[in-house]
């Protein structure tokens, strides 16, 4: 028999589909996150949702709301886990000044859009982005369904 190689693990944890359904994304943005030991171990067993979370800048810091983290029965026993807890964003100075300007200047809102593993460290990808409205919803359905339906015509023959 041929030798396989052993899967690699996906380092995507979670992604925030809803998202890309609900708004135009712009930019793009990767940030660290501050985090407790019970929750590392939780993104690893990926136990986490992002669709109701929410990126904020309070005093030009960023921080993340609303993301969920399940605690895992077996880990911090001596801590209490607070699975919703307002979470610290680590980003450079000139990437907050960046999301500042769109967020006060251009009315863009900021969006997680998905969480995953960069050299041992979670990693949270942060989009500015506009909202859309139901006729954009409805126009980017019907595109996606005719390219699904030129790809089978494609195919077929």
């Amino acid at each position: 028999m041929a030798n396989k190689k052993p899967k690699k693990p996906s380092s995507t944890i979670a992604l925030n589909k809803k998202a890309k359904h609900d708004y135009f994304i712009e930019d793009h943005f990767e940030a660290g996150l501050c985090l407790q030991g019970w929750e590392v171990k939780s993104l690893r067993e990926k136990k986490v949702q992002l669709t109701e979370s929410y990126v904020f800048i309070k005093n030009g810091e960023a921080w993340i709301s609303g993301m969920n983290i399940a605690p895992l029965p077996t880990a911090a026993v001596y801590t209490h886990p607070e699975p919703t807890r307002v979470r610290k964003l680590l980003l450079h100075r000139k990437e907050i000044d960046k999301l500042i300007g769109s967020v006060d200047r251009k009315g863009y809102t900021l969006v997680a859009l998905a969480l995953y593993w960069s050299h041992g460290r979670a990693k949270l990808e942060v989009g500015t982005a506009k909202g859309k409205k139901d006729y954009d919803k409805r126009a980017t359905d019907k595109d996606r369904d005719w390219k699904r339906e030129k790809a089978r015509i494609m195919k077929h023959g």
